[in-house]
């Protein structure tokens, strides 16, 4: 390893990834959109700007599917290889853009975490700027991601709650039964992220799931986790959210049976 990067552990050390030090660092966006997919062993998922391969390699471990990554930045996308090797997970990374790929392959599940920004100070790094600020309209990467998905196939993407109205007004007609999960920090907090999650093909209902709350309690307490047993399954066991994103999550939700 290089002193330009960083050994960094997801789930609990299950996964360790290098990152760049200073460029674009996955989170907990790419651990919370993998959980979201319903994959199984065998099924073959397509991610749409993979970065260092954090989706892919929690969707790989978590449901053994067979996962490609997408990225253009080659960086990056050497990483994502690296890391896919030293944690002998199935992820094949394609270098190059999403909008002129050579794929022809239907898949059972598509996912991206698109750049949050079109707008606002670039960041001093080029490869952070490109991952968060990408100027690819998100209704190009919502096209590539329904002409990629198989006929029932899922496609599943995690973004800002500000952008969800433009998310729904220019999703491809192709895709229906619709569902949004808001991911908020804690309770009586407006969700920051949402995941949409939509089947090509799907003939469903709209639905609005209820909130899944991350962390307990109204304020950080303390040092210690206060993570909620929902967001402790997935962040730290690699487990993931419970099928249909639509369905309730009981104690899980960070709420006591009585509702506070």
């Amino acid at each position: 390893m290089t002193p330009d990067l960083t050994d960094d552990g997801f789930l609990d050390g299950r996964l360790r990834v290098w990152q760049p030090r200073t460029g674009y660092r996955a989170a907990t966006d790419p651990v919370l959109l993998a959980a979201s997919v319903p994959a199984g062993v065998g099924d073959r998922a397509l991610e749409l700007g993979c970065g260092v391969g954090v989706a892919g390699l929690c969707l790989a471990l978590r449901t053994g599917a067979q996962v490609t990554g997408v990225e253009v930045q080659a960086r990056y996308a050497d990483l994502a290889r690296r890391n896919a090797a030293r944690n002998a997970l199935p992820l094949t990374v394609v270098e190059g853009d999403l909008t002129r790929l050579t794929l022809t392959d239907a898949f059972d599940h598509v996912l991206a975490n698109p750049p949050y920004y079109t707008a606002g100070s670039p960041s001093a790094d080029a490869g952070r700027d490109l991952a968060l600020r990408g100027d690819l309209p998100l209704i190009r990467w919502m096209e590539v991601m329904a002409r990629r998905a198989r006929h029932g196939g899922t496609v599943t993407l995690i973004v800002g709650a500000d952008r969800l109205a433009e998310v729904l007004r220019d999703m491809p007609a192709t895709l229906g039964s619709v569902t949004v999960l808001p991911l908020a920090a804690r309770v009586g907090r407006a969700a920051k992220r949402v995941i949409v999650q939509a089947r090509k093909g799907g003939r469903g209902a709209f639905v609005l799931a209820a909130p899944v709350i991350l962390h307990a309690g109204a304020d950080h307490g303390g040092d210690g986790d206060d993570a909620t047993p929902l967001a402790r399954l997935i962040l730290r066991q690699g487990g993931g959210f419970p099928q249909p994103l639509s369905a309730g999550f009981g104690e899980c939700d960070g709420f006591m049976k009585n509702g506070a």
